[in-house]
């Protein structure tokens, strides 16, 4: 019988994109114990932006987070979405960062690290892959991911190059991120039949969103093409800016006679257990009903579902939803000036929020930000197609773009020694200067916080006493 399997995405990107990743542990801490009973071939649960959302927006600690899941879901692959010389960053860190803090997600419990490049420049995912095989246990498994759109320079033809360089990369399995959910059926039928010709009997994993609407009919003909995993979320955080509904594709999968190994009373039981959890934020208002719509107008945008989220959320706390639409228009527009970057994190905020700030100023490229000229400076890599001419001078003057690679190298160790001497005494292991280089402020913020705490909790205890 043929198999298909599913990986869950509620606990990560389905609530990253509907929401800006604010789902707190203790909202979900609860069901995990039974979704480890699923049959989920991986639940996706770490990277991507909780990371940042932990430090920032929940005041937890996201290695205690991720401790927490081990614990609970012993039986279940635990993935990330790792953003390759990036990290959880917007930024290039050095290649020693880069294998201690994979050394450290899989010594704290990841077992599938989903790694891609924002500009699919796979120079900025080797050191990456090697420290996963370094650092490997039993059930470690790097997977290989291509950043999926469309342009005059990506063509099934590149896609099917790509896959064959993962392949030789040496990792474990390949998935295609189409993030914007831009992938239409007749483009997974010929993008999946060629890869598949291509890499042979390797795992091959799609990931999409339904925010235009083409989800479950481009999903269905990657079936029929010979997908291997999907990326589905429990059906009341899924559709909109998120993925396509984990029971509905149970239940889509049985009638084509296609194993995928979920509990259908568990699965379920999830779902009933998250309703209430996403009616909460509903009410609050941090899951904006435009999160939950569908948008055809995104297959011209090519905007994914957290940058969706994100920007509405910003748009929202600066008083300026009118500009909405203006911004969308402008995202393709600054796209194609900076050579067609998928727009995947971090490029998605770095065009998005480009794109607000020329509507806002009302000047186009009056204010660069500083991550769009380092762009431009070839710090985050080799852009898919030239950037347009006049812009790069206007940051480049008569100077040369830099190699990224170059700096990324430097084994110096000199960011581990600042963190834990600015640190000083905050500092209790290895992960709290990790989460320093990644986020200092914000981690500052965070231990600073957490001492005061347990002060507190220690006078109140002996003052009890």
């Amino acid at each position: 019988m043929k198999k298909v399997q599913l990986t869950e995405t509620v606990l990560r990107d389905a609530n990253q994109s509907l929401m800006a990743t604010r789902l707190p542990y203790s909202d979900y801490e609860g069901i995990l114990a039974d979704m480890d009973k699923a049959g989920y071939y991986s639940i996706e649960c770490w990277g991507g932006a909780t990371f940042d959302s932990c430090l920032r927006y929940l005041n937890e600690d996201p290695w205690e987070r991720l401790r927490g899941l081990r614990k609970n879901l012993p039986n279940t692959r635990l993935q990330m979405l790792l953003r390759g010389q990036n990290l959880l960053g917007y930024k290039h860190y050095h290649d020693d960062v880069v294998e201690k803090f994979i050394e450290l997600s899989i010594k704290n419990g990841i077992d599938v690290i989903r790694i891609f490049d924002a500009l699919n420049d796979f120079r900025n995912i080797e050191t990456a892959l090697n420290s996963v095989k370094k650092y490997a246990k039993e059930k470690t498994i790097a997977s290989g991911c291509i950043s999926y759109t469309q342009s005059p320079v990506h063509t099934v033809d590149k896609y099917i190059e790509m896959c064959k360089e993962l392949k030789k990369m040496g990792f474990d399995t390949i998935c295609l991120k189409d993030m914007a959910g831009t992938m239409s059926p007749y483009e997974a039928e010929n993008l999946i039949k060629g890869i598949k010709d291509a890499i042979g009997d390797m795992t091959l994993i799609l990931h999409t969103h339904c925010t235009t609407g083409m989800a479950y009919m481009t999903i269905t003909k990657a079936i029929e093409s010979g997908i291997d995993v999907i990326d589905t979320a429990t059906s009341c955080f899924s559709g909109g800016t998120s993925q396509p509904s984990t029971e509905t594709m149970f239940y889509a999968l049985q009638q084509y006679g296609i194993d995928c190994g979920l509990d259908e009373e568990i699965i379920n039981k999830v779902n009933d257990y998250f309703k209430p959890i996403k009616q909460k934020y509903v009410d609050n208002g941090q899951l904006n009903p435009k999160s939950l719509a569908t948008d055809a107008q995104a297959l011209v945008y090519k905007v994914p579902g957290g940058m969706l989220s994100n920007m509405i959320a910003n748009l929202t706390d600066m008083h300026a939803m009118d500009k909405f639409d203006d911004a969308l228009a402008e995202i393709p527009k600054v796209r194609a000036d900076l050579g067609y970057p998928p727009l995947v994190t971090p490029l998605s905020q770095m065009v998005g929020n480009q794109a607000v700030t020329n509507v806002l100023v009302g000047e186009r490229y009056k204010n660069i930000s500083k991550e769009v000229k380092n762009y431009i400076k070839g710090e985050y890599g080799i852009a898919p197609a030239p950037i347009d001419p006049e812009l790069s001078k206007k940051v480049l003057g008569d100077s040369m773009p830099v190699d990224c690679r170059d700096e990324d190298k430097k084994r110096t160790g000199e960011d581990f020694t600042n963190a834990k001497e600015a640190l000083g005494d905050l500092c209790r292991c290895e992960e709290d200067i990790m989460s320093y280089i990644c986020y200092p402020d914000q981690t500052l913020k965070f231990l600073q916080n957490r001492k005061a705490q347990e002060e507190n909790e220690a006078v109140y205890t002996i003052e009890e006493m």
